[in-house]
């Protein structure tokens, strides 16, 4: 399936829309603080709606969707449990990291432990979190591309990542900062006009909105049971644990808290489920040659729009879907340039002596080779579902940076090396374990059997960082400073 002139061209215009916003964001982005943290210019609803865009990110609006409609109500784990996360971020950390950083999270630990490993420490997991976040955007961009337009997987895949390098190099925090306004204030408005003109087809009554979505499977009862989509209770405590504590721990969430004025602001600052069953599973007309959803579960989202609107919605949800992904990864490069410019180069390796305009030179050009491994990326995991593909960082944020924020801001015993060694146990005890998981192991890599049966492991890499954490704090108190 491919979309008509009216889409296409609807699409077009939102593009062109965020292109003149980061132009115009261009001026704006010239020094270090407005490069990073827009000189602290956002108000308080500003940015509270680029947050609330953070969250409404591919995994949220084309992954939550795509989950349900591949699995029934167990979608539920991931359109709610995402949630549960930002309470822990707005009260334990909104109003500390803006009173005590500056652009990114070693700022603040930094602050009372020692500042090379630190830096050197966040800069590693910085971006190998937002480097698997990456992921999960390029593969539903790259999906909503081929679907829109017609064209290879591959060649979508490149043009996202294009954009998504112009947007950070010449934009920065301001570019990002509005496109995710505008697209979270057009995408909340389009996902509640979906919801009504869903509900208003079954006589807005939820219940047999759920039975007609049931009526689809062979076995409508396998629709209402959960318990397919998580295997064991491993998986299940480490799928909860990376919901409520990974959105404390990713990089481009906390760098929003750098972008008010002051601690203050800071502070203050089922129904698409189910019809993507109900409609899109019966609908032909978004099956390809082999009879299958075209673009896979992942474009569910974008045909109920198609079926309720016609084109025109069709276009506009597409074309917001995909200021989504754009916005959203551009934050998760930004995060991951700013961790290899400001942390590792100026304060790694030149001590905090390197120039502001060399940093910021240097960030743009780590936006260029990180856009790079992004299309790669996007390109190896193009078959898992978005969904998916979203909760891997948040298992590898709570099992490192949550952590070692929470005790550096929570807990004065903890030093330096408790701090490092804390972190790199929680991270590279996530990374190893996910990567030999089922779903990496054998969909992605290809390989017959995993090595390990589970694809959350967050309870033993999070539980280890703590451990770890503690126990050499303990050990090394006495020869190094906590304060």
């Amino acid at each position: 399936m491919s979309a008509d002139l009216t889409a296409i061209a609807i699409f077009v215009g939102f593009i062109i829309v965020t292109l003149a916003i980061t132009a115009w964001a261009s001026r704006r982005a010239r020094t270090a603080a407005q490069f990073y943290a827009a000189e602290g210019a956002i108000s308080p609803w500003q940015n509270g709606l680029a947050i609330a865009g953070d969250y409404l990110s591919a995994g949220s609006f084309l992954g939550s969707i795509s989950v349900y409609f591949a699995f029934g109500v167990d979608g539920l784990l991931y359109a709610v449990g995402a949630a549960s996360g930002w309470p822990v971020v707005t009260c334990l950390f909104a109003e500390r990291l803006r009173a005590l950083g500056r652009y990114t999270t070693a700022d603040v630990l930094s602050r009372r432990l020692a500042d090379r490993p630190i830096r050197a420490l966040t800069a590693v997991s910085t971006v190998l979190i937002c480097g698997s976040y990456l992921i999960a955007q390029m593969v539903g961009a790259g999906t909503l591309v081929q679907v829109l337009f017609g064209i290879p997987y591959t060649g979508a895949v490149v043009l996202v990542g294009a954009l998504m390098t112009v947007y950070v190099m010449f934009g920065g925090m301001v570019a990002t900062t509005w496109i995710q306004i505008v697209k979270a204030s057009i995408l909340l408005a389009a996902a509640l006009l979906m919801s009504l003109l869903l509900l208003g087809r079954y006589g807005f009554s939820l219940a047999s909105l759920a039975a007609a979505a049931a009526m689809t499977r062979a076995d409508p009862q396998s629709f209402l049971r959960t318990g397919g989509l998580l295997h064991g209770w491993i998986d299940a405590v480490g799928l909860a644990l990376a919901f409520a504590f990974g959105p404390a721990g990713m990089p481009h969430v906390l760098m929003r808290f750098f972008t008010v004025g002051d601690p203050v602001k800071a502070r203050r600052s089922l129904v698409l489920g189910m019809g993507a069953v109900a409609l899109v599973s019966t609908g032909a007309h978004f099956r390809d040659a082999h009879a299958t959803l075209a673009g896979g579960a992942n474009m569910a989202a974008v045909y109920i729009a198609w079926y309720l609107g016609g084109n025109a919605l069709f276009g506009i949800v597409s074309a917001v879907a995909f200021a989504t992904i754009l916005a959203v990864v551009s934050g998760l490069t930004l995060a991951a340039a700013s961790a290899v410019s400001h942390d590792f180069y100026r304060h790694f390796l030149k001590r905090g002596q390197g120039s502001e305009q060399v940093e910021v030179r240097i960030s743009r050009a780590a936006t260029l080779l990180i856009g790079c491994a992004a299309i790669a990326s996007g390109v190896l995991f193009r078959n898992q579902n978005v969904g998916f593909l979203a909760t891997l960082p948040l298992v590898l944020a709570a099992s490192c940076t949550f952590p070692i924020l929470l005790l550096g801001m929570y807990w004065r015993g903890l030093t330096t090396q408790g701090a490092v060694a804390g972190g790199l146990v929680g991270l590279c005890v996530a990374t190893v374990l996910i990567v030999l998981g089922p779903k990496v192991w054998m969909q992605s890599l290809g390989h017959t059997t995993a090595v390990t049966p589970h694809d959350y492991p967050t309870i033993l890499s999070m539980g280890l960082a703590f451990a770890i954490a503690w126990l050499v704090s303990l050990a090394t108190r006495k020869s190094a400073p906590t304060s």
